[in-house]
Parts: C-alpha cells; sequence; structure tokens
C-alpha cells in the first residue's frame, strides 16, 4: 500500500484517537518539550469516563492538567523525573515517583517491567518515505512506542524532522493532525554567580573535549565562555539554545569526537523556536535512544568527555544530593550518574558537579556536614571527581575524606564556614588548617 493511502487511512478526530484509551490502561507520553498537547487535552476532557489510568513521563514541561486536585480518581502520575507542574501532586500523595537511572527507563517498558497500554506520541510529518520524526524527543519515547499496545500520533508539521530515529506509518494505530507551536524553554538568566562558576568551569575545558550539559543558567554560563575554543563536540542527554550560537561561530565541530564524529548526539531537546529551527533537517545531528546516548559504557568510548551536572546539597564526604529537599522528591536522578560514570572511565574524561554555594537567597548553604534527613544519595562519593561553585574548584578523586573536607570548605560560602569548620574539627579530631 502506498504509505499516504495508509496515512490518510489513519487520520481521525482527536476525539476517536483518545476514546480507545480504557480505564486501567499504563499511557506513556513523549518527554518534555514533544509532549503532544492537543492528545494531552482531549484525555483530561475525557476524563469522567475514565478511571485509574497512570501516565508515565520524565520532566513535564505543560501544563499537567491531569495532575489537578479532582483528578485523582481518573489519573495517576507515576513520574520518572519530578517537574515543576507535577511536583505537588507528588508531594500530596496524588502522584508517585519512580527511581531510574535515565538509561535504564527504555528497559523498564522493553522488558515488561511497566507494560505500556498506549503511547501518547509527537511527531513530525513523513518524509518522502512515509517515515515520521520523533524529533525533539527520543530518550525513552521510541522504546515506549515500540513496547505499546496502542500507538497514538500527533503529527505536527512544527516538530522538526531530526535524524537517527522514526517511526513507520505501520506502528501507528491512530492519526491526529494538528498543527501547535511547540512548548518551548525560554534562555534562563545568567547571574554573577553563574557567571563565575560558569567561568571556573570552562577553565577545565580544552580544545577538542565532547561536552555533556544540563539544563539552566549554569550550562549556559559555561557556554558564554567557550568562544574561543576550538573544534569541541557535543555527546549529551540534551542540549538547548547556546549550543547553536557555538555552532554557527564553528566553535562545536564535533571533528575530534572519537565516536560519532562530525555529528551532534543527544537523545531530547529543551528550548526555543532557534533551537528547533537548527536541528530541523540538519544532517549534522543525531538524535537517538537514551540507552545508546547515556549507557556509560559507551560515555566511556568518548576521550576527554566533560560531563557538566548540578547538585542541591554537597555533604562534606562528597556525597551528592541532586534530587530531594529532605522528604521532598523535588526532581530525580535523571542522566547525571550516567555521564559521571561514563565520564570517570573515559580516556581524559572529567566529571563536574557545578552549582552556587547557597540557596534560598544565601540563607542555606548547599554544601553541607551532612545530607538532609530523608535526603538520597544521588551520585555516591566513590563517583564524585569536581565540585564547583563561585568561590572555586574542589577536586576529590582520590582524596582522603579529611581532604575532601577541607577543598569542600575552602568553596563554601563565607557566611557557612565557620559552621562547617567546627563540624570539621570535630569530626576529624583535629584543628582545621585549609
Amino acid at each position: 500500500m502506498d504509505w499516504r493511502k495508509e496515512y490518510a487511512e489513519k487520520i481521525v478526530s482527536v476525539e476517536e484517537a483518545v476514546s480507545h484509551v480504557q480505564s486501567g490502561n499504563r499511557i506513556v507520553f513523549t518527554h518534555a518539550c514533544g509532549e503532544a498537547q492537543a492528545l494531552t487535552d482531549e484525555l483530561v476532557r475525557q476524563a469522567d469516563r475514565l478511571e485509574n489510568v497512570e501516565i508515565v513521563h520524565m520532566v513535564a514541561m505543560g501544563k499537567a492538567p491531569y495532575c489537578q486536585p479532582g483528578m485523582e480518581k481518573h489519573f495517576r502520575h507515576n513520574a520518572l523525573f519530578v517537574g515543576g507542574s507535577t511536583r505537588k501532586a507528588v508531594e500530596e500523595g496524588r502522584g508517585d515517583y519512580t527511581p531510574c537511572f535515565f538509561h535504564e527507563i527504555p528497559k523498564l517498558f522493553t522488558d515488561g517491567t511497566l507494560p505500556v497500554d498506549v503511547a501518547f506520541l509527537q511527531l513530525s510529518e513523513p518524509d518522502e518515505n512515509g517515515i515520521c520524526s520523533y524529533g525533539v524527543s527520543v530518550d525513552y519515547t521510541q522504546p515506549a512506542a515500540e513496547a505499546a499496545k496502542l500507538v497514538i500520533a500527533q503529527i505536527n508539521k512544527n516538530m522538526p524532522y531530526t535524524y537517527g530515529n522514526g517511526i513507520n506509518l505501520k506502528d501507528i494505530d491512530y492519526i491526529v493532525e494538528k498543527d501547535e507551536p511547540l512548548i518551548e524553554l525560554q534562555p534562563p538568566k545568567i547571574g554573577e554567580t553563574e557567571h563565575k562558576i560558569g567561568e571556573y568551569v570552562a577553565s577545565l575545558i580544552h580544545d577538542g573535549d565532547t561536552l555533556q550539559l544540563g539544563i539552566g543558567a549554569i550550562p549556559d554560563a559555561v557556554l558564554s565562555f567557550l568562544g574561543d575554543k576550538k573544534d569541541l563536540g557535543i555527546h549529551s542527554e540534551m542540549f538547548s539554545d547556546g549550543v547553536v550560537d557555538l555552532a554557527r561561530k564553528g566553535v562545536i565541530t564535533n571533528k575530534k569526537k572519537t565516536i560519532d564524529q562530525g555529528k551532534f548526539v543527544s537523545c531530547f531537546l529543551m528550548g526555543t523556536k532557534k533551537l528547533y529551527d537548527f536541528v530541523n533537517n540538519n544532517p549534522d545531528v543525531l538524535m537517538e535512544r537514551v540507552d545508546y546516548t547515556n549507557d556509560p559504557f559507551v560515555v566511556a568510548k568518548i576521550d576527554n568527555i566533560i560531563s557538566i551536572n548540578s547538585a542541591m546539597q554537597v555533604d562534606l564526604m562528597g556525597q551528592v544530593n541532586a534530587e530531594m529537599i529532605g522528604y521532598k522528591q523535588f526532581s530525580g536522578v535523571g542522566g547525571q550518574v550516567d555521564f559521571v560514570r561514563g565520564a570517570s572511565r573515559a580516556k581524559g574524561g572529567k566529571a563536574i558537579i557545578a552549582m552556587p554555594s547557597t540557596a534560598g537567597h544565601g540563607k542555606i548553604s548547599k554544601i553541607v556536614p551532612l545530607l538532609d534527613e530523608g535526603a538520597a544519595v544521588t551520585t555516591s562519593r566513590n563517583d564524585v571527581d569536581y565540585i564547583i561553585t563561585e568561590f572555586g574548584i574542589a577536586p576529590l578523586k582520590g582524596r582522603t575524606l579529611r581532604q575532601r573536607a577541607i577543598a569542600l570548605i575552602k568553596i563554601a560560602h563565607p557566611d557557612f564556614r565557620e559552621g562547617l569548620i567546627a563540624e570539621f574539627e570535630k569530626r576529624f579530631h583535629c584543628k582545621f588548617e585549609g
């Protein structure tokens, strides 16, 4: 059958497409900015006929109306990473959080640990062969679609066509044509603190290095200091607008990468139309599954890879909490440990945790004697390499507990050093002479 005929036969209204969702189903949403908003909105409109529907995904960049009070009879969100619009539901017991390394999430769907009844996708228009691209979100979305019993796709002309991924029309059950702007993540404001942290991080980056970057002001600040570098590469679970500027300046060429040479490699994207236009039909950008991009053994093959992530707290042993405020699940492990371990194994690799020294408008130190009660260890003290704040760099690999504590106190905010020094002298039975 000609793919155009098959495509036409699968087009239905959004109401009809979502009507095939049944009570008790588990639905996996496309991740982050790739969320099929038309399908989400219609699902909520049909809430009264549904009970006990489990909605599984990572960062919700949409409004997450299924998490609102009063929806708990109809929907329960199972967060694989807690986001701003889903945090309150998880905190109040109307949603759940499932801990999992990002690179292992596809396996949850494909091995039947979390069987997928329905996949809600947002895809590009078909290419000349009838293949639709997953666009800005391949990560766990592609394996979830391949494992799903029912696949419903919103086809949106605004979804960029990206290479390295795709779904054949024969694998889609229902198509809803709905063009609307993709969800965008606006660039963050970079303050003086982030600026200084970015400068310290950039000092550890050399020509030809490959970067893994997270989200937020610190990664963007780092990028702002790399304008004089040469032949940088990108192998990251995600990247945003800041990478586009350096690519256009010829700073990022990917020429020195030891795998996927010449290619930007990622599994999802969060940014503005500027980023989406850059990746659209760009053969130099490969969007891959997260069990490739984040596999520590794949990352370890990339010489001189620099992993840059953040944290909420670091204790004096070097344990990193990147996801909790006490007992409150604030975010998730995401890909931090995937890249920390991969970079640590790579030839010339560096794993960096970069964070402001304080939180709460300067009232709370992020370097602490002990992690908060209830908080999880995201990255263990055995994995930690560099910790960076606006006050400097603390290299921890190969350091004793005493040496680690000294190095961390030196980069803590001066307002909190006295208390940290008192804890140091109590714990190590010696005078602090850092």
